[in-house]
């Protein structure tokens, strides 16, 4: 890619200058002066070399400067360049590691729910940004279904997943149901839902049904199509869990507008599928700098995701974290990876 090409080509005085440059302006979020670059430099160099430098440094697309200020800032194409080739990802604190650890433990039956929100919560204190965990709700296998009867025009389907979650949804049966149907209903489901997802259960089944309609009551057919086709209709999209959006206004109180556009964006954002699609797309930690960012219109923002696994190794979810471009990625890095791996082994049950 370009920006590593580009940072090969830098001799050691440029990379130095960019490098510093990068990591004062992470560190305070202020354009950097010559001055305090020159003091601060492994040889000794004059304030006029480093602006030459920086110079040359803003020509080649990697730095600028706000027309207000004579020091420099990275550009998204210098951020690039620096997470690529540049940056020291840190080990993790011992206190941030404990803090993850502790709320990421399962206590009890373990709600994988109360897991997500404990973890997200966490991540946004420690990294003071605003933290997002993306969860699929029907990635885990279909342990048992049942239907019960509730009135002649009521009934009720009961769901129990491998994970222990419990779901169920009130319907209308087919006229006519019998207390035999609905058993046979719910042990012809039974017999082949085992290992299944609910949607790989819901393809299965349908062509199930059209094969082995003859040796299934009519009614209890119609039965278990009824209670299928209203957990298709009623699927749930993605859940996406948003936790510390007060930290994103902390760091800029000065473009209010641009964070509220954020949260909207957050809010509605309905294709949540696609932030799970960026992190299946490599693997480990993704970084993602303004405009790169394709998930939410707003540009200026960073996107720091990991892909988190169930007992299978199969990605189930994401956990990032959103923040200025001016993000500490060495440190935020780290913690994003530790996090996906601490939720994967909580939600299938792995020792780290």
């Amino acid at each position: 890619m370009f920006p590593q090409t580009l940072l090969s080509d830098l001799n050691d005085r440029s990379r130095e200058v960019f490098r510093r440059v990068v990591e004062a302006y992470l560190e305070s979020g202020e354009p950097v002066g010559s001055r305090s670059l020159a003091a601060a430099m492994t040889e000794r160099v004059s304030s006029a070399t480093i602006r030459n430098v920086m110079s040359d440094l803003e020509a080649l697309g990697l730095l600028d400067h706000p027309h207000t200020s004579a020091g420099r800032r990275p550009t998204q194409m210098g951020l690039r360049m620096f997470v690529d080739g540049l940056m020291e990802a840190g080990p993790v604190a011992d206190t941030d590691r404990a803090a993850l650890e502790a709320s990421a433990r399962i206590a009890g039956t373990g709600d994988p729910s109360a897991l997500l929100d404990r973890v997200g919560a966490a991540l946004s204190r420690l990294t003071q940004g605003a933290s997002l965990v993306l969860t699929s709700k029907q990635e885990a296998p279909v342990r048992h279904i049942e239907f019960v009867s509730l009135a002649p025009d009521r009934a009720l389907v009961v769901l129990v997943f491998a994970d222990g979650r419990v779901e169920n949804r009130v319907f209308t049966p087919p006229p006519g149901q019998t207390p035999f149907s609905m058993r046979e209903a719910g042990n012809f489901l039974n017999a082949h839902a085992e290992g299944r997802t609910l949607s790989e259960l819901r393809d299965h089944i349908a062509a199930q049904i059209t094969a082995r309609r003859a040796e299934l009551d009519t009614l209890a057919a119609e039965m278990v199509s009824s209670g299928l086709a209203l957990w298709d209709e009623a699927a749930p999209e993605p859940r996406l869990i948003v936790r510390g959006q007060a930290n994103l206004l902390a760091e800029d109180e000065a473009d209010l507008d641009r964070m509220r556009e954020l949260f909207d964006d957050l809010e509605r954002k309905r294709d949540l599928a696609e932030f799970l699609s960026l992190a299946e797309e490599g693997e480990g930690v993704r970084i993602f700098i303004g405009a790169e960012n394709k998930l939410f219109s707003l540009s200026g923002s960073s996107l720091v995701v990991s892909p988190y696994m169930n007992a299978d190794r199969r990605i189930v979810g994401a956990v990032g974290v959103i923040g200025p471009t001016r993000l500490n990625y060495g440190r935020i890095v780290p913690l994003v990876d530790l996090t996906a791996q601490l939720v994967g082994q909580a939600l299938s049950g792995r020792k780290g």
